[in-house]
């Protein structure tokens, strides 16, 4: 009896092997096809960025007919976006549900609307881009395959995955993105390896194969732990938070008050790119147009205005608010970085510090994710703040409350037990909720 016990011991462990290394090759193998696919994407858009943002920047009357592209973008999707409009909430709502398809139709559209916005001037990023991009092509390889819902799911947080880690050139930023963006509070390990291997060799795809460079910004000096400088940054944290609050409450006020003033999506994405140009007027400057990587550098290096955070704040949010395309997070990067700046005056603390934690953490609070955030910013500034980095990241999550950039993004775990919220709530119905008496 023992020994037919140790063989049916033994043949179980051989099977239990065999199973697992059947799931590793098949996610180590789909996850690569969405990272080659997201990464060759990613850097396609990323050559035509940067070409159309010169381009924009050796003809500075190209920013008048921003009224016009931006009617041209609307009709485009009118015409052919269909449920591609939802942008990155469809993703998120199908890894959830599964009852619809992404068309493939939206990468191109996506590709097309962000590159037009930023021909003209439009103030708005390049991860919704990504991420959208992947996936829709991580959907496409999906019905390829013929693949089942559960896998699917899986697919499509590769594809979100991939096009995070080789826009940014972050491959465990990217991972960690696509795992935590679903829900708030809530990780899905079932995903951990296939979202590794998508955004691992997106990344790889788009920096080795297609020769992308990213941008890396320098920070010598991180201070040692000490309480007066903690309590600083504490204090910096929470104004981060209510940043990235201000931020995405603003964005939804105007895409409803656009929408409900201007019923035509041409018209209301016209009327958006007067008022951006009247703000340039207003603002006395063009350094708040585009994805704002000259108002990042600036941060790191001689300091921004006082209220640069401000105008680019408030540019991005009218410029997404209007109905252009393009994502959120890199002028939520110059956003943070430029505050971070100007409290470094306000606080004595070394410049490049503080915006390296505003980098991430007023990302961090548009987006619920703390730990992809916290990863990010070690892979772009190193391990030096490393506690600090997570201390940011950890309190402005926290401030910014049940908001953010993705309606569609789950609530999991209320942020305090003081804010209970219904299972299934998403960030656009605990909106709808009646507050706690």
């Amino acid at each position: 009896m023992k020994r037919k016990y140790e063989r049916w011991a033994a043949l179980a462990a051989r099977r239990s092997q065999l199973a697992l290394w059947s799931t590793f090759v098949k996610w180590v193998i789909l996850g690569g096809m969405v990272g080659l696919l997201a990464g060759s994407a990613s850097a396609l858009f990323l050559a035509s960025l940067n070409a159309v943002t010169q381009v924009r920047l050796e003809h500075a009357w190209l920013l008048f007919l921003l009224p016009a592209g931006g009617a041209l973008v609307s009709g485009m999707y009118m015409r052919y976006g269909k449920s591609s409009s939802k942008g990155n909430n469809l993703i998120l709502e199908q890894i959830r549900q599964g009852n619809e398809a992404i068309p493939l139709r939206m990468a191109p559209l996506v590709l097309g609307g962000t590159l037009i916005t930023h021909l003209f001037g439009g103030s708005a990023g390049r991860e919704g881009t990504a991420v959208q991009m992947g996936g829709s092509l991580a959907d496409a390889l999906g019905r390829w395959l013929r693949i089942g819902p559960l896998d699917r799911r899986i697919l499509l947080m590769c594809g979100i995955s991939g096009g995070f880690g080789s826009i940014f050139g972050t491959p465990l930023a990217g991972t960690v993105f696509g795992l935590e963006v679903i829900a708030i509070g809530l990780i899905s390990h079932k995903a951990l390896l296939p979202c590794f291997a998508a955004s691992f060799t997106g990344d790889l795809v788009a920096s080795r194969l297609w020769g992308v460079h990213h941008i890396h910004y320098q920070v010598d000096v991180f201070p040692g732990m000490d309480a007066l400088v903690l309590v600083k940054v504490i204090f910096a944290s929470i104004l981060f938070g209510l940043c990235s609050l201000l931020f995405s409450e603003l964005t939804h006020y105007l895409k409803r008050t656009f929408t409900a003033i201007i019923r035509n999506p041409m018209l209301k994405s016209a009327a958006g790119g007067l008022i951006i140009i009247a703000l340039v007027y207003i603002a006395g400057s063009r350094d708040y147009l585009g994805l704002g990587l000259p108002l990042i550098s600036s941060s790191f290096e001689d300091g921004v205005s006082p209220f640069a955070f401000l105008w680019k704040l408030i540019f991005t949010a009218f410029t997404l608010g209007a109905g252009f395309q393009g994502g959120e997070v890199t002028p939520l990067f110059a956003i943070g970085a430029s505050l971070g700046s100007t409290l470094a005056g306000v606080l004595h603390l070394y410049g490049p510090f503080l915006a390296s934690l505003g980098f991430i953490a007023v990302f961090c609070g548009a987006t619920n994710t703390p730990l992809a955030c916290f990863i990010m910013g070690i892979e772009l500034f190193g391990s030096g703040g490393a506690v600090y980095m997570f201390i940011a990241c950890v309190i402005s999550y926290l401030f910014s409350g049940h908001s953010g950039i993705y309606s569609s993004q789950l609530i999991g775990i209320s942020k305090s037990a003081l804010l209970p919220v219904p299972e299934g709530t998403t960030l656009a119905a605990a909106k709808e909720q009646p507050a706690p008496k």
